[in-house]
């Protein structure tokens, strides 16, 4: 059995996750995840204008893509672990309480990407050149995300007496570990695994010049690839924690990486390159280049 010790240099989790002015209550969770949308948009709007984009057309789609990122995020959450709100006992309403945890990342990418989708087609954006602009920033986003867990002391890994090991208070410890003091630190695995993959995914993007959506597919390759081992270190009870042997979330990782490396393969052999024109029409207030006309006219589905 783990000591219950704490180590000298071990990571020590916060008094509190909440904080108050007045009446209105300060989250650390949410404020994480505030500055890592902050942090993705941010990031988006640079690679986008260097790429060709209007400037304050990220911020524009940000309005769509965040709410219905949100929405995902927690649909995916209850639909994988539905026991945790419905059933004897359960009270539904507490599915609809983000702000304790819970927003699965799958579902929070799928439709916060229908979102983005929406909103270029309303302003003639091609989705690919889009989404390869955004996919940087939104590994910085999710490793600002993942300190919302620690503020929660939630999601962490097994028991570990090595040095950075991340000290849980009893009240939100597993039951089978009530004595044991400190964890593998997954939260912080995650953050360092996701800054590491965007400075490979910056640097792969500027010497190879990706387009047609394969900086999208080495983002979920280089995700999926950190997601699946660190998954399979967590401990907390989920409802699909065994299956065919693996927890969801790693089959999850594996289905998503085959995914995206089938399509980085295909785009490189069938669109070799980066677009050269990254909308339909121009941008809301001014008139049509030739460029764009000649490029919309030869291929309607540009």
């Amino acid at each position: 059995m783990t000591s219950p010790l704490v180590t000298l240099m071990s990571i020590p989790s916060p008094a509190q996750g909440v904080w108050h002015l007045g009446p209105v209550p300060i989250r650390g969770y949410a404020l994480c995840i505030i500055l890592g949308i902050v942090a993705a948009i941010w990031i988006g709007e640079k690679r986008w204008v260097a790429r060709g984009g209007a400037p304050g057309e990220v911020s524009d789609l940000a309005i769509w893509a965040v709410p219905f990122g949100l929405v995902g995020g927690r649909l995916y959450h209850v639909a994988t672990d539905w026991e945790l709100y419905f059933g004897e006992g359960k009270n539904p309403v507490t599915a609809l309480y983000v702000w304790r945890g819970g927003l699965g990342i799958w579902g929070a990418i799928a439709l916060g990407a229908v979102g983005v989708m929406i909103g270029c087609r309303a302003r003639g954006i091609k989705v690919l050149p889009l989404l390869d602009a955004l996919a940087p920033g939104v590994l910085v986003a999710q490793a600002l995300g993942r300190w919302g867990n620690w503020f929660n002391q939630e999601l962490y890994g097994g028991p570990t007496n090595l040095p950075w090991g991340l000290e849980i208070d009893v009240a939100h410890r597993e039951s089978r570990y009530l004595d044991v003091a400190t964890y593998h630190p997954t939260f912080l695995y995650e953050c360092l695994w996701n800054l590491a993959a965007f400075a490979v995914l910056i640097w792969l993007d500027r010497r190879f010049r990706l387009g047609h959506g394969r900086v999208v597919a080495l983002y979920v390759m280089l995700y999926t690839a950190g997601r699946g081992w660190i998954e399979n270190m967590r401990i907390d009870e989920v409802q699909l924690n065994d299956v065919l042997g693996l927890r969801l979330n790693v089959w999850t990782s594996i289905v998503l990486f085959v995914l995206a490396t089938a399509w980085f393969v295909w785009s490189a052999r069938r669109h070799p390159g980066r677009e050269d024109v990254v909308r339909t029409k121009p941008p809301l207030g001014e008139e049509p280049t030739a460029e764009v006309e000649e490029r919309s006219t030869a291929d309607p589905t540009a």
